[in-house]
């Protein structure tokens, strides 16, 4: 696991049982063979270290919805 990657996503979602949720459905998506929403270093990145730097980056969020909302658009968990 990326370190650095970590911390930035950490800066990102501060709640960490949060975003241990949003890293770990994301993961989940991604070893279903949803396509990354950046470029891996390599092509041997692990799922976990490209969902952080998808978080880290900015290009991944969550939020939180209630039933009474609707969830929405775009590179959104909802939980």
């Amino acid at each position: 696991m990326n370190t650095k990657s970590l911390d930035a996503a950490k800066e990102r979602i501060p709640n960490i049982p949060l975003l241990i949720n949003v890293v770990a459905r994301r993961v989940r998506q991604l070893n279903r063979g949803q396509r990354p929403l950046l470029k891996p270093d390599t092509p041997q990145t692990p799922n976990l270290d490209i969902a952080l730097r998808e978080i880290a980056e900015g290009k991944l969020t969550a939020e939180i919805a209630f039933k009474s909302e609707s969830a929405a658009e775009g590179n959104v968990i909802t939980l």
